[in-house]
């Protein structure tokens, strides 16, 4: 299992997508933006997610539920033999990274950081158009406070391709 974390619009998708073409074997994404897409209206809420019009993102006892779930259930296709690549921003910082290795126990998996300059992840949150302007710069260094990565990678000056590269041989070299 790969986890992926980074903020807004610092290229996690990009590089999931370029990492189902370059790892050997068929590897599923899955995408915290696929969760938040499948909420009913009524979580879009204090209680479940919030975010507000300035990028603020705020979560509720009754996403953590959920999202507890929906880990439970990334855990549970990895233990039948799935390769999962997941994409996720850890609002969280390490707390939200201990919530991941409570539901991965006994799994290998290799832990990457998905790193963007503010400034560039803005450009891409302002040309993307589908995001409230601010959000990438919030979540740039938040959603790394406290978490330890196997790998690290910077899309600041990098393409995805060469990241998910980086990735891929790392992969292949550990026992993720």
């Amino acid at each position: 299992m790969i986890v992926l974390n980074g903020g807004s619009s610092s290229g996690k998708s990009q590089i999931l997508r370029c990492l189902q073409d370059v790892l050997p074997d068929p590897w599923l994404a899955a995408a915290i933006d696929s969760l938040v897409d499948a909420l009913p209206a009524s979580l879009r809420t204090s209680d479940g997610i919030d975010i507000a019009d300035d990028g603020t993102v705020s979560v509720g006892s009754a996403f953590r539920e959920l999202e507890a779930a929906w880990m439970a259930g990334m855990a549970a296709m990895a233990r039948a033999g799935a390769h999962l690549i997941v994409d996720d921003v850890f609002l969280g910082g390490a707390a939200s990274q201990e919530r991941w290795r409570v539901a991965l126990d006994g799994l290998d998996v290799l832990w990457v950081g998905v790193r963007c300059d503010p400034l560039v992840a803005t450009a891409r949150e302002v040309a993307r158009g589908d995001r409230p302007i601010g959000m990438a710069a919030q979540q740039a260094s938040l959603v790394h406070d406290g978490v330890v990565y196997d790998l690290e990678v910077d899309t600041t000056g990098t393409g995805a391709l060469e990241c998910a590269r980086v990735i891929a041989a790392r992969a292949a070299a550990s026992p993720h």
